[in-house]
């Protein structure tokens, strides 16, 4: 992958994991008593996508040789 395609995923990962962000805190007030199944699902996959986040961003930066 060269850094756009990079820069490109990072974009989608980090939009995708703030929507997932908004969704859980929509749930978890829900009055109704949302599937607590459910929200740790959608927990368990935002933070999924924090790690590969944070992977993109390190093939991102070169490495640097002190």
């Amino acid at each position: 992958m060269d850094q756009e395609d990079l820069r490109h995923k990072l974009l989608s990962l980090v939009e995708e994991h703030h929507d997932l962000h908004t969704a859980i805190e929509a749930f978890s007030e829900d009055a109704n008593g949302f599937d607590q199944l459910k929200i740790q699902r959608l927990k368990k996959r935002k933070l999924g996508l924090k790690d590969q986040i944070s992977r993109l961003k390190a093939m991102m930066v070169p490495d640097i040789i002190a």
